[in-house]
């Protein structure tokens, strides 16, 4: 047995014992890591009250009304049309959470968290479409064990699971593409600010929803041509956003199922931005294939996801997006190395991690097409 193995092994018995626990919180030495473990644990078994309390925040839009400036409960009670008692209860466990801070007079403010989510409307956006997953993981072993269960996610996301994704109709994408141009701004600006996108003719972004992310690189290189691939419902609200935005001239949204029908040609920049963990490996190697297949000789592949051991933000990749894509029915998240391995099988050479700001929401992968 490794030392290693063997030191671990004698770790787990102490910090297994309770008359050690009892030990290592009554010593002053100890006690301090003693207590922050225990607050480590208890904040594991409660994570999900915390985000109900903070569900139940953003839903009654706590934080729109005090991003005008502070209130006392009452007034804030009236505001919500909640009772004062249970006003003074959301706002002090909103309080102990950072989302909330107490101010001068008896008044409640936003705290340092709470100011945040303001000026940041797709996280908010995430926080109320998580009421589906928290429905979906009240039997989490029922999940892991796979037995046959339709959930909330696998219907929200109507392509995982469909047999036919591209005969889907406007009323079953509309929803995911809605949310994902909610989320996409912060995406697009983390991918932009990492790769110069100027340095191309032509950028093909797979899966590209309603064109956020293309309109975000337009605004970064007037020159550029733009083209988008989707389903066809999605690619048609594509359109019809380029086409309000001036953009019909040099932007083009196509259609189809990338399982199915062939990727349009010609760019020399494909972009698959958060795409490749929606799917399991067989469909994710096949996806790389065809935008290999698509791309132009001597071009690049982008793609940018969150990704499991993400230093940091371990939890992002391994704990949230494992069992997300479990109750959604399609996919996983995977670290950058197993994601450089697929590109690499797939064709592409020298694929590399380009540093993002926020890894924690997204990181980026580089790899090029040989001549």
């Amino acid at each position: 047995m490794p030392w290693t193995d063997r030191y671990l092994a004698v770790r787990d018995r102490w910090l297994s014992s309770a008359r050690f626990q009892r030990w290592a919180a009554a010593f002053p030495l100890t006690r301090p890591t003693a207590r922050r473990r225990a607050r480590a644990l208890f904040d594991v078994c409660a994570g999900f009250v915390y985000s109900q309390i903070l569900f139940a925040c953003v839903r009654l839009r706590l934080f729109d009304l005090l991003a005008v400036g502070p209130h006392t409960a009452a007034s804030i009670a009236d505001s919500l049309t909640l009772p004062l008692d249970s006003t003074e209860r959301l706002l002090e466990a909103a309080v102990s959470l950072r989302l909330v801070e107490k101010r001068a007079g008896g008044r409640f403010g936003l705290g340092s968290l709470g100011a945040a989510l303001v000026g940041n409307p797709a996280v908010g956006a995430m926080i109320e479409h998580h009421s589906l997953l928290y429905r979906d993981l009240d039997d989490p072993v029922s999940l892991l064990r796979g037995a046959p269960r339709e959930t909330e996610l696998g219907r929200y996301w109507a392509y995982a699971k469909s047999d036919s994704p591209a005969a889907l109709g406007g009323a079953q994408t509309a929803d995911y593409t809605a949310l994902m141009a909610n989320s996409q701004p912060l995406v697009a600006g983390e991918i932009l600010d990492a790769y110069p996108v100027q340095k191309h003719r032509c950028l093909l972004d797979v899966g590209g929803g309603d064109g956020t992310f293309l309109v975000a690189a337009a605004e970064r290189c007037q020159e550029i041509g733009l083209m988008l691939f989707d389903l066809p419902p999605v690619a048609e609200r594509a359109r019809q956003r380029f086409e309000t935005l001036g953009l019909a001239g040099r932007a083009r949204a196509v259609g189809g199922d990338f399982f199915q029908d062939a990727l349009p040609e010609g760019a020399d920049l494909v972009s698959l931005v958060r795409v490749v963990h929606d799917h399991n490996d067989a469909d994710a190697k096949l996806l790389l294939e065809r935008a290999h297949r698509a791309l132009a000789p001597n071009g690049v592949v982008l793609l940018a996801e969150p990704m499991m051991g993400t230093p940091g933000a371990e939890t992002v990749g391994d704990a949230y997006f494992g069992f997300y894509l479990l109750a959604m029915g399609s996919g996983r998240p995977r670290t950058p190395e197993r994601l450089k391995a697929m590109l690499e099988a797939a064709g592409f050479s020298t694929p590399h991690l380009v540093r993002t700001h926020q890894p924690l929401q997204v990181r980026l992968i580089v790899a090029s097409k040989a001549s």
